[in-house]
């Protein structure tokens, strides 16, 4: 039970740190205000979108469960999200950072909610089930696209665990450089597949989550701004492993999941491609294999432009031809590894 002092001194102690209170309101950064007032004028629900034309029997249940697993796979991502971001905007408390930063991260989670709920009304249309992993399968490409989701859903489990285990260890600064290749990773490929999809939902859907992906970029860019002309160099060769592990983690979403960092069966990559394949031929635009190398090699020589002006060196990236500084397995530990959602 806790001792009362009121009565035994004037003013209360200070309150033990990190802690939300006390509370106060103050704005430096200017830009967060002009971020936030955005995400107001451009909030969207995604129940609003034109799903009257979008006729999920025009489909094959091969085209439909193909579809629906890409968004599975984004779900990893996309739909884990929210808590991640929750997360963080909790810590903008604990660290009493300015007013708006605190807003900004609050719109941030709100925008993901929403790119939640469209991964989960696109499965549980295609699909009529309420998971990808109760779903009773309809044809062989679908039991083995269950499979490869249930895959997903372990690796992310492990990958949440981490991520609460890591985001205490860490200052915001350091956070950025993760949250900032997701959203830069992000909008690279929401961008494409609203030019690529031939349904109308579809389209609109990744017009809106481009345009939300990159005021979460500008929130990135304009705390970097800010705090990156005084990083110390531990923190310097944190983010550039942290970089290595993101390219690694997010390449499940945006290219295809490398071996040495997800857990994965052997035929599964060969069962995504096929998917990737029938989908495509569907309408459905996921970008072929040479495009999304393409886009995962232009979005990481951007995040190596902006790291390079704070001279924060970027790790080698074999796999997309970056050559930069050599970080190993063997220095990603899982421990310390910010995961990036």
């Amino acid at each position: 039970m806790h001792d009362k002092i009121a009565n035994t001194m004037e003013f209360p102690p200070e309150t033990p740190q990190p802690n939300i209170y006390p509370l106060r309101w103050e704005t430096k950064t200017s830009k967060m205000e002009e971020i936030w007032d955005a995400s107001l004028r451009e909030a969207w629900n995604p129940k609003d979108l034109p799903w009257d034309t979008l006729d999920v029997s025009s489909y094959s249940w091969e085209e439909r469960e193909a579809i629906a697993y890409w968004w599975t796979l984004l779900s990893v991502f996309d739909a884990s999200a929210p808590p991640v971001f929750a997360e963080a905007f909790i810590k903008t408390y604990e660290d009493h950072e300015e007013d708006a930063i605190r807003r900004c991260f609050f719109s941030v989670t709100r925008d993901e909610q929403n790119h939640e709920q469209m991964c989960g009304l696109v499965i549980t249309k295609m699909l009529e089930s309420a998971s990808p992993l109760e779903y009773e399968p309809k044809t062989d490409l679908g039991r083995r696209l269950q499979k490869n989701a249930r895959w997903l859903y372990y690796n992310g489990g492990r990958y949440w665990n981490g991520y609460k285990q890591a985001v205490p260890k860490y200052n915001l600064a350091v956070l950025f450089s993760s949250f900032l290749m997701g959203e830069i990773a992000a909008a690279t490929i929401f961008k494409q597949m609203s030019q690529s999809c031939e349904e109308l939902v579809f389209t609109e859907a990744f017009k809106n989550i481009g345009r939300d992906e990159g005021r979460h970029m500008a929130i990135c860019l304009s705390l970097m701004e800010r705090d990156y002309p005084n990083l110390s160099a531990e923190d310097k060769k944190i983010i550039t492993k942290q970089i290595r592990a993101g390219y690694l983690f997010l390449s499940a979403v945006l290219f295809e999941p490398p071996a040495e960092f997800w857990d994965l069966p052997e035929d599964f990559i060969a069962t995504q491609r096929e998917a990737e394949a029938i989908a495509r031929e569907a309408g459905f635009g996921i970008p072929s294999y040479e495009d999304k190398l393409d886009n995962w090699r232009s979005a990481m020589l951007n995040l190596k432009a902006v790291l390079d002006k704070y001279d924060t060196p970027f790790p080698a990236i074999p796999e997309v031809d970056i050559t930069g500084e050599e970080v190993t397995q063997a220095d990603l530990d899982s421990a310390d590894i910010i995961p990036i959602f």
